[in-house]
């Protein structure tokens, strides 16, 4: 099965995007993931997007499995839908997580800057003890259209990888969770790193920094706006009744993949 694709990163939370229409209906959508996704022998990805022209997508982790939504992923999908000249500077995108507006900021060639209402996250425990392998930790629980537990810490100097896995699955969450360590750093600054269900460490992430940032302010420790540092750069939340995700999309690659499936019979 030949399957067309185009690579694409929002600060370097990367994706590969398919129009729907060039996907059998017959086709296993866990399985292409799984094997685009792969960055030994596949094209590498946090995550494989259906994308149709409504518009609206469909989000599959590097697991295969269905993701509500990803802040970063729905701005590829901007970007993806204006070089096709199916959407223009303004859009609503239908996801797993409801309709969102996003308005294109700025474009460079292949470069683009967007922003994004992410809606307005819920906060479900601001104070939470969750009891893991090395004792309690406190935690903020935040519903931003996908489920996220942020963690605050003092510094990066501990395998916080295998925490985040070990939260991810956690039997809190029976649905997994995305996770984010975020440190303070001042009024308007927090630092963090991610976690993300399904698809393990990821650069950056953008519901998982509108996430942590809901819990900075909820816990009073940033206010809009909030800089999210990344190790991928800096994503802005800013604070207008809903939260406004503002950040960059880089379109990478087109191109055409070859997947190969036991249950797939190819005519010719």
């Amino acid at each position: 099965m030949r399957i067309p694709f185009t690579k694409a990163h929002g600060a370097q939370n990367d994706f590969l995007l398919t129009w729907v229409k060039d996907v059998p209906p017959e086709a296993d959508l866990t399985a292409i993931a799984i094997a685009i996704c792969d960055r030994y022998t596949g094209l590498g990805g946090d995550g494989w997007m259906l994308v149709d022209e409504r518009p609206g997508i469909r989000l599959f982790n590097s697991d295969g499995s269905e993701a509500e939504i990803s802040g970063n992923g729905t701005r590829c999908a901007a970007a993806f839908l204006i070089a096709h000249k199916v959407a223009g500077s303004e859009m609503e995108i239908a996801t797993g997580a409801g309709r969102k507006h996003l308005k294109l900021l700025s474009r460079h060639g292949l470069t683009f800057s967007f922003e994004m209402n992410m809606g307005r996250p819920r906060v479900i425990e601001r104070y939470f003890s969750l009891p893991l392998s090395s004792g309690a930790r406190d935690v903020t629980l935040v519903d931003c259209g996908n489920p996220q537990c942020a963690v605050p810490v003092e510094d990066f100097e501990f395998d916080w990888a295998a925490m985040g896995a070990e939260i991810e699955r956690h039997p809190h969450f029976p649905n997994r969770t995305n996770v984010s360590f975020v440190r303070q750093v001042g009024a308007h600054s927090i630092d963090v790193r991610f976690f993300e269900r399904g698809a393990g460490v990821t650069r950056s992430s953008g519901t998982g920094s509108t996430g942590a940032a809901a819990c900075a302010v909820a816990r009073g420790f940033a206010s809009s706006p909030v800089n999210v540092l990344t190790p991928a750069g800096t994503l802005e939340i800013v604070l207008r009744g809903d939260y406004f995700l503002r950040g960059p999309v880089v379109l990478v690659a087109h191109g055409t993949y070859n997947f190969e499936s036991p249950n797939y019979h190819s005519e010719g």
